[in-house]
């Protein structure tokens, strides 16, 4: 367990040297909004978001998989 703790403060504490390191500002265009954030921001917020649509996609696929299987 203090092995996870370990590796997750030090995944943290590179995330927050990266967000300050990147605090130049960034204009952002996305479907009519306008918006400017700092660029280390935007890279988190563009990570999560990857992120998410993967975790949609691979839930998806595993449901069709399982549907598939259940159907034999």
């Amino acid at each position: 367990m203090w092995v996870a703790v370990t590796v997750g403060a030090i995944i943290l504490l590179a995330l927050l040297i990266f967000i300050l390191q990147n605090t130049e500002r960034t204009a952002i265009a996305f479907l009519g909004w306008n918006f400017s954030l700092p660029l280390g921001i935007a890279l988190l917020f563009a990570a999560i978001a990857g992120l998410l649509v993967m975790a949609l996609v691979g839930g998806a696929r595993i449901w069709q998989l399982r549907h598939a299987y259940n159907k034999r």
